[in-house]
């Protein structure tokens, strides 16, 4: 019946008329890249046509009738250098709005010299970072195989960043934990974007981000800028897009992870000044085939929802302010005799509930303090919560009655999340920017469990938290470009903890040089340090000897890291980039046991739950190095690639002073991307797609399960005095994915359609190995097999 229903909307929205070639309208406003002022006359052209425009005293264009395609679009201003945008997709259903920033040139009038525009496609937008990073298109995100839509899959295919499981989206970066990485949402530090999410880690199976709301997406894998604090491995730095404020506009879209959507924008009151808004909201497909009845071949649904909106303001005289905000909620039951034996991670003697929520609502106000200098400050409210239950039946099972449980986890954190700062322009050659980060949060944390088949044994109190406390955080960085081929950054960010009184500065300064040629040569460093996950500061454990709870976790002090980079880049042709990169991070105060053992912090964050451990200590080691290659050429004239190639080592010592292999040294990862586009119909205003993509990674180092422990205790006890000693199968992966785009002559519609095969070959890659109390055996976790993912978009 569903499938009925889609295949009658897609006719019906295919009856058009044949008359004349469709056009759209391109909408942009031009600012100085660093003082983010406007600049009024830029020429705009598109290149090709006799379309162009120039920029009014707010920077702001409009170009209309143009025919819907790909486009390119160049920018220039008398002193400035120009700017070419490349492939920009136009489509009838959808205006495109364009945010072009340009860079002043450090030379005199005098000396400038009129030059070909160089495509820049791929360089973070914040204009204080070097190396290491890499902004997000959005619609490559949709574009690209296997990225299920989802920004978090998207950059597993950048260099040195692993997507280590197919069943969650956490991020892997140069060998680091996942819980090393910082979200951040209109410039404030974020909550963890994903339906079924736990405190302290950074990702989970199905992202809340949505691509179609997003404006840009920022990466940044190592020495990153002063103001990104409290992260050791990688910055994901995100922003909202406004809604079209001219006309309205709606987007409905169907996918298979993400869900059915439907999406709202348009102007805010009748004079059409600037003011919009953006409403999106999403709903579960899998829980909405089950609602009407279709079978989607499991009884554990997992149930989510999720919402995000932005409300902006015309740019006035006290700024422009914005209200925006996004959040999700998930369930899914497990019912142990509904659970499919075959998964080696069921348990049919046992029940679990999991349900979570995230929500974050802010204010964001930008104020032009005069013609060079902003201030930029975003308020935001972030609330989550995670609850976990558990329930063990007697042995054997069935009849599945007289349940106890044996689990019971909730976390609740309220925080209010604030980033505030000044950037100056002083010249051409020389800016500054400092400000300050603050969390206010208080945290509710309650867990309690109990082992083996004793309904009346008592529960152990895991930790029991309810308090507030607050992390703190400033910085300062200056920018200077002595000449047109120098660089310089340098700045200085400071952090203190009130948790437990812990404080740090860490330098940061970076060196580029751009030889003539397209060549880039630059040279990076930064001291990072990131606090523990707070499951590991509210972990207690009971001591029978004192017959007292021991918390020593509570006083740990920051993880710490020194990142060395050096790149070496070349931009080519037209289109085209070569990068190399290498790195060396040694990180240093890594919480271990006081006890000698292969025991690291370090080798945490990839699932749902931390390591059971009590008393630690900041004693801990461990070093990443290795060298990183892309090969890539941007979408141009119908086909792209991206070939990206990634060499290291990540080792780390715990306080046996034993040096092993982390649990994300893969020592690995290849990915390589392609796809081809071909305009059809008469006019060429509709296109078919195909992408693909190869991706092989190393295999993981894993610690052993001791199967004669595990089955005297009746659950899975690994053996600890061969951390990390075994290696798995590498991964290999194989997608492929059709598209077609359709634009009508007749409406101000487009429809989309993608079909991507994961895993075409249906190899079974392994993730983990672990015992299972119900077989009392060992057995093979595996990632996903084949999956057809669908995406069905309608704008108009």
């Amino acid at each position: 019946m569903l499938a009925r229903l889609f295949l009658w909307l897609f006719i019906s929205l295919s009856i058009t008329s044949f008359s004349q070639t469709p056009t759209q309208t391109i909408r942009g406003r031009i600012t100085d890249r660093i003082s983010e002022q406007a600049l009024q006359g830029a020429t705009i052209q598109i290149i090709g046509t006799s379309l162009q425009t120039l920029s009014d005293k707010d920077g702001r264009f409009v170009i209309t009738g143009v025919p819907v395609g790909r486009i390119q679009l160049r920018v220039d201003y008398i002193s400035y250098s120009s700017s070419l945008l490349n492939e920009i997709l136009l489509t009838t259903g959808k205006e495109v709005q364009l945010d072009i920033r340009l860079e002043q040139q450090v030379n005199t009038l005098a000396e400038v010299t009129v030059k070909a525009p160089k495509l820049k496609k791929g360089v973070a937008s914040n204009e204080y970072a070097v190396g290491s990073n890499r902004s997000i298109n959005m619609e490559e995100v949709t574009r690209f195989s296997g990225g299920r839509n989802d920004p978090s899959k998207m950059v597993s295919n950048f260099a040195g960043v692993i997507s280590n499981n197919d069943n969650r989206n956490d991020i892997v970066v140069r060998g680091n934990s996942p819980t090393g990485v910082l979200w951040r949402l209109e410039g404030v530090p974020a909550a963890n974007p994903n339906h079924f999410a736990s405190l302290g880690t950074t990702g989970g199976p199905v992202t809340i981000l949505n691509t179609n709301a997003l404006k840009s997406a920022d990466f940044y894998t190592g020495a990153f800028p002063a103001e990104y604090g409290n992260a050791t491995a990688a910055v994901f730095d995100l922003q909202l897009r406004a809604g079209n404020a001219y006309t309205h506009e709606f987007t409905t879209q169907l996918n298979l992870f993400s869900g059915l959507e439907l999406m709202a924008e348009g102007p805010l009151g009748k004079q059409r000044k600037g003011a919009s808004y953006m409403i999106g909201y999403r709903y579960s497909f899998v829980q909405l085939a089950q609602s009407i009845g279709l079978n989607v071949g499991t009884d554990a649904v997992p149930k989510y929802q999720d919402w995000v909106f932005n409300f902006q303001s015309a740019k006035g005289k006290w700024g422009q302010l914005s209200l925006y905000g996004m959040g999700g909620v998930s369930a899914i039951d497990f019912i142990g005799k509904d659970i499919d034996t075959s998964d080696f991670y069921a348990r049919q003697d046992q029940d679990g509930y999991v349900r979570n929520r995230m929500n974050t609502a802010g204010i964001k106000h930008q104020l032009d303090l005069n013609e060079r200098t902003y201030w930029k400050t975003s308020v935001a409210y972030v609330y989550q919560r995670d609850q976990f239950d558990n329930y063990q039946y007697p042995a054997p099972v069935p009849p599945y009655q007289g349940r106890w449980q044996i689990t019971e986890r909730k976390n609740t954190l309220n925080s209010v999340n604030l980033s505030s700062y000044i950037n100056q322009k002083l010249n051409a050659k020389l800016s500054w920017r400092a400000g300050l980060t603050g969390e206010m949060s208080r945290l509710n944390s309650f867990l309690q469990d109990r082992e083996g088949q004793d309904a009346n044994a008592p529960f152990q109190l895991l930790n029991q938290y309810d308090q507030r406390y607050s992390l703190g955080q400033v910085f300062a960085q200056t920018r200077y470009k002595p000449a047109e081929q120098w660089l310089i950054t340098a700045g200085l960010h400071g952090q203190y903890f009130s948790f437990n009184e812990s404080s740090l500065l860490e330098p940061r300064a970076s060196v580029s040089w751009l030889p003539k040629g397209g060549w880039n040569l630059y040279l990076s460093y930064g001291l990072h340090a990131q606090t523990q996950p707070f499951p590991v500061y509210l972990y207690q454990e009971y001591d029978e000897t004192t017959g007292k709870y021991n918390n020593g976790n509570a006083q740990l002090d920051f993880t710490k890291a020194h990142h060395f980079v050096a790149g070496l880049e070349k931009r080519f042709g037209t289109n085209w980039r070569a990068k190399a990169e290498v790195y060396y991070q040694q990180l240093f105060d890594v919480p271990v046991e006081t006890v000698a053992s292969g025991f690291s912090i370090l080798n945490s964050g990839a699932d749902f739950a931390f390591p059971r451990k009590a008393g630690l200590i900041n004693e801990g080691t461990g070093r990443n190095y290795g060298l990183e290659i892309t090969l890539e050429k941007f979408l141009q004239k119908g086909w792209y690639i991206l070939n990206t190639v990634s060499l290291f080592d990540s080792k780390y010592k715990g306080s046996d002073n034993i040096e092993r292999n982390t649990s994300f040294n893969y020592g690995y990862v290849w990915n390589v991307l392609g796809g081809k586009e071909w305009k059809t119909g008469k006019d060429k205003r509709n296109a078919f797609t195909v992408d693909g993509r190869f991706s092989t990674v190393g295999g993981r180092y894993a610690t052993p399960v001791d199967l004669a422990a595990s089955q005297l205790a009746g659950r899975e006890i690994l053996d600890e005095s061969s951390y990390n000693s075994e290696r798995l199968d590498a991964y290999l992966r194989l997608d492929l994915k059709f598209g077609y785009r359709f634009n009508s002559k007749k409406r101000k519609l487009s429809q989309t359609f993608y079909l991507d095969l994961q895993n075409v070959t249906n190899r079974e890659n392994i993730f983990l190995r672990r015992y299972n109390a119900q077989r009392g055996g060992i057995g093979n976790v595996y990632q996903l097999g084949f999956f057809p993912d669908l995406l069905y978009r309608v704008q108009f």
